[in-house]
């Protein structure tokens, strides 16, 4: 793998945020939205239940976590699309760049856009409503990482499926972070779920996230176990994501799809 083919990659999309406020707005402006938004909600919340419990580190924390997760999965699903809408794909394979080095560079570039709402969604949580994030001591470190790859998995997937069903599948590839929510426990226990969604929730790992959270804010028994064990489902899903993100291509270009990638959908 050459770094500096990946670095190419992060590198025009770092022109292209910069040359653009309707890039680079969207990076801060919904994150900010959503925390503003549920600070608020806490802290009425807090005035209306029973004195010492504290909704801030439950909910608004979940909600930066998940918000979190989700851009991490668009920054890897709008770096590619980026190239589908300037039809830009095939120059991009025309070279010698291999899939390991472009999935790179859509994960770099992630990393870069993500980080951004990290900030801005921490510094208000800590600012303007006093989200100490000392409560979740170093699992944070952990629910995070694991929330990354997870998100990364998911973006992955997302591109596979644009590129095999055409630029009109984007449409499939926007809501799945919500679709995903009421399966991963976000605001509430997986126990409160029906029995046939505990068993999707037990194979994603965001839920493992979500319920190690709640167990140390509250002061419940946390097994590290269960945090393996979301580790572990979201390196599975990443290397899953990245073998079926290269079959689709693989498929694209032997059937000769890649070569008729055009803004209708194609089967």
């Amino acid at each position: 793998m050459d770094s500096r083919r990946v670095l190419a990659l992060v590198l025009r999309q770092i022109y292209l945020i910069r040359g653009s406020i309707s890039r680079l707005v969207p990076l801060f402006i919904w994150v900010a939205i959503d925390i503003v938004l549920w600070g608020f909600m806490t802290k009425y919340l807090n005035t209306v239940t029973a004195a010492g419990f504290n909704f801030v580190p439950v909910l608004l924390g979940a909600v930066l976590m998940w918000d979190f997760f989700t851009r991490v999965m668009h920054g890897v699903t709008m770096a590619f699309f980026e190239d589908v809408w300037s039809r830009n794909f095939l120059n991009v394979f025309a070279s010698p760049l291999s899939i390991g080095e472009y999935l790179s560079g859509l994960v770099v570039s992630s990393i870069m856009t993500s980080a951004v709402g990290l900030v801005i969604m921490l510094a208000l949580a800590m600012a303007v409503f006093g989200l100490s994030f000392f409560a979740y001591g170093t699992a944070l470190i952990a629910f995070l990482l694991i929330l990354f790859i997870f998100g990364i998995a998911l973006g992955i997937v997302g591109c596979a499926v644009v590129l095999r069903l055409g630029p009109s599948a984007e449409w499939f590839i926007w809501p799945i972070p919500a679709l995903l929510s009421p399966f991963a426990g976000v605001f509430y226990p997986i126990a409160t779920l029906p029995a046939w969604m505990q068993v999707i929730a037990r194979l994603l790992p965001p839920s493992y996230v979500f319920e190690g959270m709640r167990a140390i804010v509250l002061g419940q028994p946390f097994q590290l176990s269960s945090l393996i064990g979301g580790a572990v489902l979201s390196v599975a899903g990443l290397l899953i994501a990245c073998a079926v993100f290269t079959r689709v291509y693989r498929h694209a270009v032997r059937s000769g799809l890649i070569a008729r990638y055009s803004a209708e959908s194609v089967s």
